[in-house]
């Protein structure tokens, strides 16, 4: 069964970039049915077209002008948007250019299409998609992921992920020279989900020099795997950390790529996976909905006690919010929110936690349950 996502799309051509599994090419038949579609995973049609270039612009030229062509992997030949950029020009042909990397795209020419083709991203589910499907709970064992969501052995399904990633994504694309320095690599990167990454340790423990490391982190960034959030900076009276916290697409994600047996999590897990989902969703609006320009963590230097988990920015303002994954309200939680408090253009604080009444502290804090933050986002009310 299909579920309606949120992204929506524009009316000329884009960029849809999203991690494998999110559901990508599903809304692009549903959202498409009439597309001139190229699938880039049929191993004859790559050949095809890596063998013969001029053969695709042979096959654009046969189109109705307006009409859209879908080219899903468009990674694997990043060379044929030479010939998308003149269909665009000559034909007025409307492209859906649909990856899972934006690695070779960055390296190969994406910025050919000059502003021709703006860009979307597509995330795995948000509980406004779900409905009343949604299970906390269910998220944070084995994550959004609709290829995984959909499994009737969503275990198994997460496993399968991990071993496809590396077979397809890493290897197939020769991203890597040491593919088992890279196997290594993964479950230890893993384990710093929600965290700032020591690039010197992840590399001591997975056997492999700094720079390698350094490198493969940004292979999980760039096959969308993985993103980090800044720390924030500002002329204050205390000086910011400004090293990025890492964070998985994912909580399924992040625990399968670990070996985690993926039964229910660990004590020790949740606070990580309830941090990474509020970071993922909080993304998803930011490019479904624009909720903010820039999110950030903040956190003074030499207090290592004292961070807010999300700073969000918008023309000067700012939201802070703090993720707990504990299950009753407690004063020391704040912490965090108090600190920030003076932070000039702060509009407001917002404290998450995955169930419970809604509260507000003497100081203003708001306590929100994790489903009515995300109808917050989902109504456009954070700024409120």
């Amino acid at each position: 069964m299909y579920i309606p996502r949120v992204l929506r799309p524009p009316k000329k051509s884009f960029f849809l970039l999203g991690p494998r599994g999110t559901g990508k090419s599903t809304w692009l038949r549903a959202t498409f049915p009439d597309a001139h579609t190229i699938d880039l995973l049929s191993e004859e049609i790559y050949q095809r077209l890596l063998a013969s270039p001029a053969v695709f612009g042979a096959e654009l030229r046969a189109l109705r002008p307006g009409s859209w062509v879908i080219i899903d992997e468009v990674q694997r030949l990043p060379n044929l948007l030479n010939e998308v950029h003149k269909a665009i020009e000559e034909q007025q042909l409307r492209f859906v250019l649909c990856g899972s990397s934006a690695r070779k795209l960055k390296r190969s020419g994406v910025n050919l299409l000059g502003g021709r083709a703006l860009h979307r991203s597509m995330h795995p589910f948000v509980p406004e998609e779900l409905g009343a499907r949604f299970d906390l709970e269910a998220a944070l064992q084995y994550g959004l992921l609709p290829i995984v969501w959909a499994s009737e052995e969503p275990a198994e399904a997460l496993r399968a992920y991990t071993r496809i990633y590396l077979k397809e994504e890493i290897k197939a694309e020769a991203l890597v020279r040491n593919l088992p320095g890279f196997a290594r690599f993964l479950p230890i990167a893993a384990l710093f989900h929600g965290q700032v990454a020591n690039i010197s340790n992840v590399a001591r423990e997975a056997g492999v020099a700094r720079t390698t490391a350094s490198g493969y982190f940004e292979i999980l960034e760039e096959t969308l795997v993985c993103f980090r959030i800044p720390g924030y900076e500002a002329k204050l009276r205390v000086r910011e950390r400004k090293l990025p916290k890492w964070y998985w697409c994912d909580p399924g994600v992040a625990r399968a790529m670990k070996h985690s047996t993926l039964g229910d999590p660990a004590p020790e897990e949740r606070g990580a996976l309830f941090e990474g989902l509020v970071a993922q969703l909080i993304r998803a609006y930011r490019d479904y909905r624009g909720l903010c320009d820039e999110c950030y963590y903040w956190a003074p230097a030499g207090r290592f006690q004292t961070e807010v988990d999300f700073l969000l920015q918008r023309d000067g303002e700012f939201v802070a919010i703090e993720a707990k994954s504990g299950l009753r309200f407690a004063e020391g939680w704040c912490r965090g929110l108090r600190a920030v408090s003076k932070l000039e253009g702060l509009r407001r604080r917002l404290l998450v936690y995955p169930v419970g009444p809604r509260l507000v502290t003497h100081d203003g804090i708001e306590v929100l349950p994790l489903v009515d933050f995300a109808n917050l986002m989902a109504r456009e009310e954070v700024w409120l």
